[in-house]
């Protein structure tokens, strides 16, 4: 395991880089997630600068943590982001995943982008705040939270489930996932999300015949599964054009010349929409998420003897609902679909919002626009993310992890081997964040 450097300097908000390197060096991945010696060391650091901070735990192993620098008036200002890292196992990397490597300009590491870069942006302001004179206009909370890659159960979830009040005045937060800064048909642009795909998880039930796998058997639960899984497979759902997602495609249209401005405009038609995706092929495989519900088997379950044909079989699916759809809606849309009566159960529905609060987006599109000269655009995110959770206790979030990549693939390296991320981004970004909450006046 790495070693850390103690976390006594009080001048650590001028490097955003080191704290990116230290926060890698622990190694959070999820499962199992083993969390606290990373949040121990941020809570270290607040104390460092004299902020107050408190924890919270439904695995005392998995805690989370909330500081509060003191502002003004105003409503605060939420910066928030994971610690937890998905598993390296089975993938090469050029330098070890967990030493927090800089060389070549880049910081290497599993986190480097999703998400440690981003929680050391927001540590840096929130810590460079607390140690000037001048106050923000309300208060900067800063909350460092487990488990979001595993869903947020310990986390983000538990937080608004068991400690709402925490974020009682908070109207307005920054986290994942946008920022970044990619290239439509020749425009630079910035997404920043403002809502999210919701998650649905499955489980639908087969039975049929069963018997001995020596004799010829009809209708088995296998055969009924197998013949739903072939159906679903790469099959559209019916078109949803939701506010956020014409939102997103208008604004990118006024960018585009005129005849990539109207083909984005096409799939706003739902009459139109699934030709021009079908025309687009790989390059709109994104746009095609945001305006279909989409069912993936992911596990099958069923028999427990060689010789044996079962006659229960089980599909788990994960579906992601486009903002403002239930699970009863897409469950109906999968019967439609296999012409099947399917026997489904719910095991998971994190609902959303069907519409974004937009109050934050204009000044926070000013500064990625300023910074950059490209142009920012609202985003719905196809997966999701802790926002989900806050958005339950009516806190809108915000994507705004600002980085200039490149020709560095960010979507390609993101849960990938040789993650990593330029290091003179990490500055920049953690700049344009500190710009943001100076800003901020509620």
């Amino acid at each position: 395991m790495a070693s850390h450097e103690p976390p006594v300097s009080t001048d650590i908000h001028e490097r955003p880089v080191d704290l990116l390197r230290e926060l890698i060096r622990f190694e959070t991945v999820n499962p199992p997630g083993d969390e606290k010696p990373c949040i121990d060391w941020i809570g270290d650091l607040f104390e460092a600068y004299g902020v107050e901070y408190d924890t919270y735990a439904r695995d005392p192993d998995r805690p989370n943590l909330l500081a509060r620098v003191p502002g003004g008036d105003a409503p605060p200002l939420l910066l928030y982001g994971h610690v937890d890292v998905v598993p390296v196992t089975d993938q090469e990397w050029t330098h070890d995943p967990f030493e927090g490597v800089l060389e070549d300009g880049y910081v290497w590491g599993r986190g480097a982008l999703d998400m440690k870069s981003g929680v050391a942006m927001f540590l840096a302001t929130a810590l460079r705040v607390a140690a000037e004179d001048e106050q923000p206009a309300g208060d900067v909370l800063f909350l460092a939270l487990s488990d979001e890659e595993g869903g947020g159960d310990d986390g983000a979830a538990f937080l608004v489930e068991e400690h709402p009040e925490l974020f009682d005045d908070v109207e307005y937060a920054l986290g994942e996932f946008g920022g970044f800064d990619m290239e439509i048909a020749g425009v630079e642009s910035h997404p920043i999300q403002v809502n999210e795909k919701q998650v649905c998880w499955l489980e639908v039930t087969f039975r049929g015949q069963s018997g001995h796998a020596s004799l010829p058997i009809s209708g088995t639960a296998m055969g009924k599964m197998a013949s739903f899984v072939r159906q679903v497979d790469g099959e559209r759902l019916p078109v949803h054009v939701t506010p956020p997602a014409e939102r997103m495609f208008e604004s990118l249209a006024d960018e585009l010349p005129d005849a990539h401005g109207e083909r984005l405009q096409a799939l706003l038609d739902p009459e139109r929409t699934d030709d021009v995706l079908d025309e687009m092929g790989a390059d709109g495989a994104m746009f095609d998420a945001l305006l279909h519900n989409t069912a993936n088997v992911t596990r099958v379950r069923g028999g427990d003897k060689e010789n044996v044909v079962p006659e229960e079989v089980t599909a788990f699916l994960d579906c992601r609902l486009v903002p403002g759809q239930e699970p009863d809606d897409v469950v109906r849309e999968l019967e439609a679909l296999t012409g099947m009566d399917l026997d489904v159960e719910v095991v998971r529905f994190d609902p959303g919002p069907p519409a974004a609060d937009m109050g934050l987006f204009d000044e926070l599109a000013g500064h990625l626009e300023n910074a950059t000269g490209g142009v920012a655009i609202p985003l719905l995110m196809p997966g999701g993310t802790d926002g989900r959770h806050l958005a339950k206790v009516d806190v809108q979030s915000y994507g705004y992890i600002p980085m200039q990549l490149g020709e560095l693939p960010f979507l390609e390296l993101v849960h990938s081997g040789d993650e990593r991320i330029p290091a003179e981004t990490v500055e920049w970004g953690a700049e344009r964040v500190y710009e943001a909450v100076r800003a901020y006046d509620g």
